[in-house]
């Protein structure tokens, strides 16, 4: 495992990610479990973009906001685990300056996109729940794509924030990450430079976002509560929470895992700590979504069933169906 020799006027050209373990055994058993767990979250997501866009019955601001979410997770998940799996079986485990640099861009960026669009699908939530006969008017297809577009540019800013005020320190001497990804925290702790004001400007940014984000849901969901609360029918009531279960899920997950994970001061941190939490936050999360919504969605798990029974060979049809008479009744 190299490390660059660099003597005090020698910047750092190149990063190497102390990874998860340096076992050799173990490693191999962490590749075989995250390349499986990276595998299922693009064809989780992937699917559900491509479901989205060739049904018609899920041509709803909902499923916009879905379908966008499945492409930040399918990206966010993507500029951390193909390079850890590399690392996995790679004994140098370096990554360039600059690749540094994009990896924290891009991770970063697509995360806050993915606040924001959790927080934008609370408030469609409730609005199709507390203003059903005017949903069509608020939520309408331009109004959801330019949020939608408000959310990505937000995410890429503040990135670009992140970055700017991280790479712009100086890093001498030792350039070894003590984690599987180029993060914040070990990068601080790396540099050679007074951090206490990039680690401040970095805190109130990212506070900003995440508790503008959960106040957002949190308000759209009280005011979802007492409309549902006020509901005569047990039926209108039942399909009311079922509608919203799925986002709830997803929000639960994401939200806590970021607050725990950035909302501490960075003295506070402990790496061995939050690389086991970050597994779960970069690789499980982009998982589970698909799979939280397909499973918790009637509109999604009748769409795929269609879709499943229209392209279906039609020898695999008739054979069910013999094999179907052929069984005693």
């Amino acid at each position: 495992m190299g490390k660059i020799k660099v003597s005090n006027q020698t910047e750092v050209s190149e990063f190497v990610l102390l990874g998860l373990s340096d076992n050799p055994r173990l490693q191999l058993i962490l590749f075989v479990t995250f390349l499986f767990i990276y595998i299922a979250t693009m064809v989780g997501n992937l699917g559900m973009i491509l479901l989205i866009n060739i049904e018609p019955r899920l041509h709803t601001p909902m499923y916009l906001f879905l379908s966008s979410l499945s492409f930040v997770d399918s990206s966010y998940s993507s500029s951390v685990t193909p390079r850890m799996l590399a690392n996995l079986l790679d004994e140098k485990k370096a990554i360039s300056f600059n690749g540094c640099a994009a990896q924290f861009f891009f991770f970063g960026s697509f995360v806050g996109i993915e606040c924001f669009l959790l927080a934008m699908m609370a408030y469609d939530r409730y609005v199709a729940i507390c203003y059903p006969l005017l949903y069509s008017v608020i939520m309408s297809d331009r109004i959801c794509l330019s949020l939608v577009v408000v959310a990505f540019l937000g995410g890429f800013s503040n990135a670009a924030v992140h970055t700017g005020m991280t790479f712009k320190l100086s890093f001498f001497g030792s350039n070894l990450i003590n984690h599987f990804y180029c993060d914040t925290p070990p990068l601080l702790k790396l540099s050679c430079s007074d951090t206490r004001t990039n680690g401040i400007i970095i805190m109130i940014f990212s506070s900003f976002i995440v508790i503008g984000c959960v106040l957002m849901v949190l308000i759209s969901y009280l005011f979802i509560l007492v409309t549902i609360l006020r509901m005569h029918s047990a039926e209108g009531r039942s399909k009311a929470f079922s509608t919203c279960a799925s986002h709830l899920i997803a929000v639960t997950i994401f939200f806590g895992t970021i607050v725990f994970m950035y909302s501490r001061p960075t003295s506070s941190y402990s790496m061995q700590q939050d690389k086991v939490v970050s597994v779960f936050y970069t690789v499980v999360i982009p998982m589970l979504n698909p799979l939280i919504y397909s499973l918790k969605n009637k509109d999604v798990k009748h769409a795929l069933k269609k879709i499943l029974q229209r392209h279906m060979p039609s020898s695999l049809l008739n054979n069910h169906s013999i094999m179907h008479k052929r069984l005693p009744s």
